[in-house]
């Protein structure tokens, strides 16, 4: 192979029987003129396939020259990188614009702090005095699979303490973020929110019955597990036998993250991460179907999320 260390480095001669690579090797355009960087990743390309070429540099750029004994190959191989990796990397459709996505997850996060300082106040409500929020909001086990299905939701709510409810939002906030920037912001907390209660649901299937939880990181690693979904179905095709990389990835967080200190609810973070993902593959099928939402779909799934939060917790107080 007639190449240096740098694809783009200029040959010292250019020898005989080699040819140009066209403007558009697609269609068979006349010579063209391409940058450094194109000539650099083309350039990886062929010499993954062991196909001899030379960069030139013309003025205005650069010309990409191959033997012209493997000029039909070196066409074939350029045109399937170029197919394989059409609008590589994929520019994320946002149903709302970038500060809209962020002022609304920034809100949801103050709330849940904002909220966290309620319970630890002494507060006389609806006959109780005074209001232990942990004792009716926990995600119990027994009283989850007894009917006391709200349980699932309040308990994404509550924390333990200021260090568990800084590392949520921390990590959540990160994970939430790059969600509703894709999704919008109402379909992407809905989908959290679902991820966490199905987490919690299942989670209290396997457990005793005397078991409790408290904390939004199932829902935080719901939001792992959709976005986890989302890059598997994005990527598969870019990636080839690569596209398990997501998961991969996600897992691996779960592993480090989701799986330290001795009151961390494993079983809840895994379940968590699995209903996330199996929503994720769900809502990025029927994305790719029926488009994605427009901001009027997304205030209404934002307004769903709300009267969930408040419908629990007023049941929560009835008992």
């Amino acid at each position: 192979m007639d190449n240096s260390k740098d694809p783009a480095a200029p040959a010292a001669h250019e020898p005989p029987g080699w040819l140009a690579l066209p403007v558009d090797f697609h269609s068979g355009n006349p010579v063209g003129v391409f940058s450094r960087r194109q000539i650099r990743r083309w350039g990886l390309v062929l010499e993954a396939r062991a196909i001899r070429f030379h960069p030139q540099p013309v003025p205005h750029g650069w010309q990409l020259r191959i033997d012209s004994a493997d000029f039909v190959r070196a066409l074939v191989e350029l045109r399937r990188y170029e197919e394989l990796n059409r609008d590589w990397p994929p520019r994320l459709h946002q149903s709302q614009s970038s500060s809209d996505n962020s002022l609304t997850s920034l809100c949801v996060l103050v709330l849940l702090a904002c909220f966290f300082n309620l319970t630890q106040l002494h507060i006389n409500l609806a006959g109780h005095s005074p209001v232990d929020w942990t004792e009716l909001g926990n995600a119990h086990a027994g009283k989850i699979l007894t009917g006391d299905w709200w349980r699932t939701l309040t308990a994404l709510t509550l924390h333990a303490d200021w260090l568990h409810l800084f590392g949520n939002l921390v990590l959540g906030g990160l994970f939430l973020q790059r969600l509703c920037q894709y999704l919008g912001a109402g379909l992407g907390w809905t989908l959290v929110l679902a991820s966490g209660a199905l987490g919690n649901l299942c989670n209290a299937l396997l457990q005793s019955a005397d078991h409790r939880a408290v904390g939004a990181s199932t829902a935080v690693f719901g939001a792992v597990g959709i976005l986890a979904a989302i890059g598997v179905l994005r990527k598969r095709q870019s990636l080839g036998p690569r596209w398990t990389l997501p998961v991969a990835a996600a897992l691996a967080l779960l592993a480090l993250l989701g799986s330290a200190g001795e009151r961390t609810d494993i079983g809840a973070h895994l379940f968590g991460f699995g209903c996330g993902f199996v929503l994720g593959l769900a809502t990025e099928g029927l994305l790719r179907k029926f488009g994605r939402p427009g901001s009027a779909f997304n205030r209404g799934l934002a307004i769903l999320c709300i009267a969930l939060i408040s419908a629990a917790w007023w049941l929560a107080l009835q008992h």
